[in-house]
């Protein structure tokens, strides 16, 4: 087997393992709130915030180590730190446990995703990749469908522990294959060093933020919840300032002057904090306002991913021979439409409805995610893939990060408390009949916000041009 299929199948697996796993948590979000002893609603959506923002926090450190020491290396290290985490979350005894456990698999996320795409884009030629990364992200939405539908059935006969058993065989045997088979084919930059100012300035910066985000809306926006946000905010200011300065900077601000890259990764995080909620925010639809079980919830939703992957491949074949731009700025377009149809649907929609507008959200993200993340990948010369794949994610995992906190911020705002713990742990709360009506409300805000970001995020996108580099 020719090399390149050996990387395009190991980071498949990786792809496949991530989405998986952050599906099936999903769908056995509120399961999990309402079984595990001593969990709220505030534990509930950090177990999804601490995985990605612990990844964020992370990427690009982990990006900069791959250019220094080789990238295979901390790709294969990440398969182990992630199996190991897996199997501390099925162990978890409250809500605190198994946070801290997210934080070990998203450590190893961070080391599998800030060197996977560029793995792979070291594997294959410029005519290939866009193809290569579309079928990785066809195996991750793969992922994120069966996760969907597994996560439903597994959690509701095996207990939402099994959830996270499914991972500790796939990662051990990647583990050893990538071990064995993958080898180091890009270019390395030796002699260059760590940023600690930097890193210490933006995971300060981004955890209080979201500290003070997710605190505030459950507490009614207290003094210390208004520092928290404000002294992130800083952090994250003084973070910026400092990189123009570092020597060796955690983030290479230098690559923003590539106008490819620069239109991707801004177009990429725009698309992050408009999509980046989606997900959730139908979960506790299903589940919380409409309380149907997971395995209904996860059928549900099917449609939003399965239109991913056949958009996924398609037009990551397409963008190779026609250039991504009109792909990527399409896909926005089509996304934001979605947003709008999802922002003003009734509380009584039927599902026909909702299907369809999951359909042409699916349909535009898989429009745009592999046609993007080639033209970024392709952009930058190869000594500096693995910070330009970091930076990259990072910024869409901080994308994602902000959407799910603004969720949880405009839930809090517009839903009584008591109504919004049990949304949270899929039962009827105490005064029940209010669900539905209160949940539209907070949906329609942010489907709303999402259609004006993914309409911003055109404007980028479409500056980045259609070439591609080698």
């Amino acid at each position: 087997m020719q090399y390149k299929y050996v990387v395009l199948i190991n980071t498949t697996i990786a792809a496949f393992m991530a989405l998986l796993d952050a599906n099936i948590v999903l769908i056995s979000l509120p399961t999990i709130v309402r079984e595990l002893p001593g969990t709220t609603a505030l534990d509930g959506i950090w177990v999804i915030i601490g995985y990605s923002l612990v990844t964020a926090t992370l990427l690009l450190s982990f990006g900069r180590l791959a250019d220094i020491y080789g990238r295979v290396r901390l790709y294969k290290f990440g398969f182990f730190v992630f199996t190991a985490g897996s199997a501390l979350c099925s162990v978890a005894t409250d809500g605190t446990f198994l946070v801290l456990s997210r934080l070990v698999q998203g450590t190893g996320a961070a080391l599998i995703f800030s060197n996977s795409a560029a793995i792979l884009t070291d594997a294959f030629p410029p005519a290939e990749r866009g193809k290569a990364l579309g079928i990785n992200q066809v195996a991750g939405v793969s992922g994120s469908v069966l996760g969907l539908v597994a996560g439903g059935i597994v959690t509701a006969t095996l207990g939402w522990r099994s959830i996270f058993w499914i991972n500790v065989p796939v990662g051990i045997y990647a583990t050893l294959w990538a071990h064995y088979k993958l080898r180091e084919i890009g270019s390395i930059s030796k002699g260059e060093r760590l940023d600690p100012a930097g890193n210490a300035s933006f995971a300060l910066g981004l955890t209080m933020l979201l500290l003070g985000l997710t605190l505030g809306a459950m507490s009614g926006w207290g003094p210390l919840d208004l520092l928290l946000v404000a002294a992130g905010t800083g952090l994250l200011a003084l973070f910026l300032y400092a990189e123009k300065r570092a020597k060796n900077p955690m983030m290479d601000l230098g690559l923003f002057r590539i106008r490819a890259f620069a239109a991707g990764v801004t177009s990429n995080f725009l698309a992050a904090v408009a999509r980046g909620a989606v997900s959730l925010l139908l979960v506790f639809y299903f589940q919380g306002a409409l309380l149907l079980d997971p395995f209904a919830s996860g059928v549900r939703i099917l449609p939003f991913s399965l239109a991913l992957v056949v958009a996924g491949p398609i037009c990551g074949y397409l963008s190779d021979k026609y250039g991504s731009r009109v792909f990527v700025s399409g896909g926005l377009a089509v996304s934001a439409l979605a947003y709008l149809w999802f922002a003003t649907v009734p509380a009584n929609v039927s599902y026909v409805v909702l299907a369809v507008a999951m359909l042409l959200a699916g349909a535009g993200g898989g429009m745009f995610v592999s046609p993007n993340t080639s033209s970024i990948m392709s952009s930058v010369p190869p000594t500096r893939r693995g910070i330009a794949a970091g930076t990259s994610a990072t910024l869409f995992n901080v994308g994602y990060l902000i959407s799910i906190s603004l969720s949880f911020v405009v839930m809090a705002s517009q839903i009584p408390l008591p109504i919004l713990a049990g949304i949270f742990a899929g039962r009827a709360a105490a005064s029940g009949t209010l669900n539905v009506d209160s949940f539209m409300v907070a949906m329609h805000v942010m489907f709303a916000m999402a259609t004006v970001i993914s309409v911003v995020a055109v404007v980028p996108s479409f500056m980045g041009g259609r070439k591609r580099a080698g």
